[in-house]
């Protein structure tokens, strides 16, 4: 079966910026994300666990997206200027995928 090289984005930042930062992935021009919970984990300031929050403002989620590798650049360029100011990782991984029009 024939793939296609493509790269994998993984941002994860505070769940209150979720919809500013897909809006800007929007107006870059991705066309596909998912959105996942994340539940806890340990960085630069501790262990922290989403258990026992009543909102969302302390949670965090991750946003990935599988995208051409000419279209990184804008993608980057799109998320940083949301993360840039809060708490957040992203992670670029080389993929392949199956159905490149997708994409």
């Amino acid at each position: 079966m024939q793939t296609h090289k493509a790269k994998r984005v993984e941002i994860t930042i505070e769940a209150i910026m979720q919809s500013r930062l897909t809006d800007a992935l929007t107006k870059a021009g991705v066309t596909g994300y998912t959105i996942l919970p994340v539940f806890g984990g340990s960085g630069r300031s501790g262990q922290w666990t989403r258990s026992g929050q009543v909102s969302r403002a302390s949670g965090m989620v991750q946003v990935v997206c599988m995208i051409r590798p000419e279209r990184l650049d804008g993608l980057l360029d799109a998320a940083f200027e949301v993360v840039e100011r809060h708490i957040g990782v992203v992670s670029v991984v080389d993929c392949e995928v199956l159905r490149a029009e997708r994409f």
